[in-house]
């Protein structure tokens, strides 16, 4: 590696290291950290010499590392600053990423090998499939590695895209589709950005991930507003609700799951209520992605008037 770049690279690190920190205490509640009430506050969150107080160190020595002018800080310091922030684990964890607690990789200067799963994840996919469960496995860069027709059906044909945009951060913020297909397309776009922000913390040497930021930031407004957030986060269960142009609206319950041998790979299972409404729909969906839909068919779907018997 040139040293010149492992220099920028630790310093860009340092500057969102920082500006992460700046973020995470605009954030906090001062009652919620115990703070007496004052006059009112130029800006919200808490004073630099407040969370200096609260995580034993000096208000100098903060600030410099607020400002991207301390080169380190020991795990001991960082503990303190994430209680002191009350980050919850996955904050924690991008925090320690920023400070470098681990060495980087070197700096890669072609792009990584094409991520692959292994028979086995794709038998249980098919499985899945079969038993009206959605699923697919992210990778780096929130790319889709692998799906079930189901999946597919219900969200995006990634199979059918190019190598290089089957990604769900790219469908999510740059395909209209995808705003009439989230009913809550806000909050799934928050954080979705907040996912990446967290693989950035992890592999800032990563190329791919930043051309990957740079387009999103260049083509969407909203990826740019969520980004400067420098949200972080993990999903691990959770719920979200669609408006399929076929199925209809459903809601599903998911689960994500780390597949053993990649850590950054995550299977994400979806399913839903036995007898709802949302079970109808995925069943109906299943039926519809695998034979022609006759325009009958068509006005039989779940959730459309003509189906309410």
């Amino acid at each position: 590696m040139r040293a010149g770049a492992a220099e920028n690279d630790g310093m860009n690190q340092i500057v969102e290291l920082g500006e992460f920190l700046r973020s995470c205490r605009g954030r906090l509640n001062p009652a919620d950290a115990g703070m007496p009430k004052t006059a009112r506050r130029r800006v919200p969150g808490l004073r630099r010499e407040e969370l200096a107080q609260l995580a034993g160190v000096s208000v100098d020595y903060y600030t410099r590392l607020e400002q991207g002018r301390s080169r380190s800080a020991s795990p001991e310091i960082l503990e303190s600053l994430a209680k002191a922030l009350r980050l919850d684990d996955t904050e924690r964890a991008h925090l320690f990423d920023l400070a470098n607690r681990r060495p980087l990789q070197p700096r890669q200067s072609t792009p990584s090998p094409a991520e692959r799963v292994s028979p086995a994840v794709h038998q249980l996919l098919a499985t899945l499939d079969a038993a009206y469960c959605p699923a697919f496995v992210l990778g780096r860069r929130t790319d889709v590695v692998a799906s079930n027709p189901l999946s597919r059906a219900l969200i995006a044909d990634f199979d059918a895209m190019p190598a290089n945009e089957r990604n769900q951060s790219r469908f999510l913020f740059l395909d209209p589709a995808a705003r009439e297909l989230y009913a809550d397309w806000e909050t799934v776009a928050a954080d979705t950005a907040a996912m990446l922000r967290m693989d950035a913390g992890r592999h800032p040497e990563d190329p791919q991930l930043g051309e990957l930021v740079g387009e999103l930031a260049v083509r969407s407004e909203h990826f740019r507003a969520h980004w400067a957030e420098r949200r972080v986060h993990e999903r691990t269960e959770g719920t979200k609700s669609y408006h399929h142009p076929v199925a209809g609206d459903l809601t599903v319950t998911y689960q994500a799951l780390a597949l053993p041998g990649d850590s950054n790979q995550t299977l994400f299972i979806y399913s839903t209520e036995p007898g709802s409404p949302s079970e109808s729909a995925l069943r109906f969906l299943a039926t519809w992605s695998t034979e022609p839909l006759t325009d009958q068919a068509r006005t039989a779907a779940p959730n459309e008037p003509d189906a309410a018997a």
